[in-house]
């Protein structure tokens, strides 16, 4: 089978991603082995690829929003059919003991095991996963527009969550990629208005599109106070006028997996008022099966661009210079 595997961390400029032939994998006790149809590209395989996250086994395969179908099934599998579509997430497995697990906060685990970073990912023809951390794909999303849901829309969602936003509260969002292009939708099926700060002239064109009342330059102050917010873009020095941005008694989630330093922040302008600033941690299952219902329920449309799997290289180069308008995607066919 075919796979993109990281010779090495470097810059995506430099190519790091090498197309190369290897066996398929076999499913062991309780996993799936899955025939890819795509993967999304995502920040995080950006951090992977360029060593923002340190390398945990070399020549990764990278990618953790595959969808594609069952192949076959390791010994006691028996979740899903041969040949259902499934997709697979970031995290991949986790301990089941921990105290964090014992108490539904498999996000948190202190043995985790994520796809595309501890084991080989969707950047390839066939993977493995355990079937206990597949999703059952809604029949009626293409699976290119799904792709995206796996990781983005995951974490957009718990992130959505964590920002402690209300129906028909006042929600920014700054920096507006693929995970945000998700999070506004199910903010407007909640009656949200969203306020947009974003760099790039096509993201705040498209964010206006999707639903939002205002759009302006990634450290511009929106009109309105805001109720609850939501970093993407994976700057710490937007911190500060994001917290200064929010209403008395707001919440910032911080959404990414890696974030620049964070300049010094001042109380009383920036954190009085019993304003919140919070992080997010990978995600539960639980997310995941309640985006998937929301996904169809709204239903979510995903913008994708579509490119060949030996065009990771490319497509990772765009997403590093804001050159994607949605969400990136990798097709196998």
């Amino acid at each position: 089978m075919k796979v993109m595997r990281v010779e090495r961390q470097a810059p995506v400029e430099n190519r790091p991603l090498v197309l190369s032939d290897t066996a398929i994998p076999e499913p062991r006790a309780g996993e799936v082995l899955i025939k890819i149809e795509c993967c999304g590209i995502c920040r995080t395989d950006l951090h992977v690829v360029e060593g923002e996250l340190p390398p945990v086994r070399p020549r990764i395969v990278p990618g953790h929003q595959a969808v594609g179908r069952i192949e076959t099934r390791g010994p006691g599998a028996a979740e899903f059919r041969v040949g259902q579509r499934v997709g697979v997430a970031w995290l991949n497995r986790s301990c089941g003991t921990c105290r964090y697990c014992l108490k539904g906060s498999e996000n948190l685990c202190d043995d985790p095991r994520f796809t595309g970073y501890h084991l080989d990912g969707g950047y390839a023809e066939y993977m493995v996963a355990p079937e206990k951390f597949v999703y059952a794909i809604p029949g009626d999303i293409v699976s290119h527009q799904a792709a995206p849901l796996l990781c983005a829309g995951i974490i957009g969602y718990r992130a959505f969550c964590r920002s402690g936003i209300r129906k028909g509260g006042r929600l920014g969002l700054y920096g507006f990629g693929s995970s945000a292009h998700i999070v506004i939708q199910i903010a407007r099926y909640y009656g949200c208005q969203v306020y947009v700060a974003t760099r790039e002239e096509k993201h705040r064109q498209l964010a206006a599109r999707l639903g939002a009342v205002w759009t302006g330059q990634a450290s511009e102050a929106p009109p309105d106070r805001l109720d609850g917010a939501i970093l993407f873009a994976p700057a710490g020095e937007l911190v500060p006028p994001a917290l200064r941005a929010l209403d008395k008694g707001g919440t910032l989630a911080l959404a990414g997996i890696y974030v620049t330093d964070i300049p010094s922040i001042g109380y009383e302008p920036e954190l009085f008022y019993e304003k919140t600033l919070t992080s997010v941690t990978a995600n539960t299952r639980q997310d995941g099966l309640e985006l998937m219902k929301l996904a169809r329920d709204i239903p979510i449309t995903t913008h994708t661009e579509l490119f060949p799997l030996e065009k990771a290289n490319e497509a990772l180069i765009q997403l590093k210079h804001d050159g994607l308008s949605g969400s990136g995607v990798l097709l196998m066919d």
